[in-house]
């Protein structure tokens, strides 16, 4: 080990993240004290270990995609922390929450410290600010009359919104949505989960649009 390499997880560290740092400390502003003296367990990337919090949303502010994510909470829908944790994986510009503005975290696993999230508390004022930013809202719902997302050219700018668990879109949304697609399915369930579906979205739009050999470096 060099004296700037971190040190790695031996057999006395835990299963995640990086102990204190070895050797002598990088001068590097981004690092943060308190994690290099004592460790980074946090659920982040190689590249971002024992950086400070404001350095990684800075980092990852200049390279997020042009794609939005909106999920409607009139119910206090549990997948939107899946959501939240998926379009951090994918780096949506931000995530858009629709309805009641308390949600469940935990299933975000604190990537929502690292995502940009806005609340709108009617799908009028979500399309009112689609609208000002010249972003065309994609409903994703299977639908009657729903076009294939496998065969949709999605734009590379836009906001994908996602319904309510139990009920789908709201036919709010259905009359603002320049589109509305439906994933392939061909089994006997009538739907799939809402969490399981944003995923599937936001990675069709990463195949179409997402740099892929930079989506695979460690």
């Amino acid at each position: 080990m060099t004296a700037h390499e971190p040190a790695r997880a031996g057999d006395q560290e835990p299963a995640h993240g990086l102990g204190p740092w070895e050797g002598a400390w990088p001068s590097d502003a981004r690092y943060d004290p308190e994690l290099l003296a004592h460790g980074d367990r946090r659920n982040v990337v190689d590249r971002y270990r024992y950086w400070r919090h404001d350095a990684i949303v800075a980092d990852l502010d200049e390279r997020r995609h042009p794609f939005h994510v909106a999920i409607e909470n009139w119910q206090h829908d549990l997948n939107i922390g899946s959501v939240v944790r998926t379009a951090n994986a994918f780096l949506a510009r931000e995530v858009h929450i629709v309805g009641n503005r308390r949600w469940n975290r935990r299933g975000a696993m604190v990537t929502d410290r690292y995502q940009h999230i806005r609340h709108h508390p009617t799908v009028e004022d979500l399309a009112a600010w689609a609208t000002g930013e010249g972003l065309p809202v994609i409903g994703i719902d299977n639908l009657p009359g729903s076009v294939p997302l496998e065969t949709y050219a999605l734009p590379r700018a836009c906001v994908l919104v996602f319904g309510q668990e139990s009920v789908g879109l709201s036919d709010a949304v259905r009359e603002v949505a320049t589109a509305t697609l439906a994933i392939g399915q061909y089994g006997s369930t009538r739907s799939i989960n809402a969490g399981a579906a944003a995923a599937i979205a936001m990675h069709a739009w990463v195949r179409q649009h997402g740099d892929i050999a930079e989506g695979h470096v460690g």
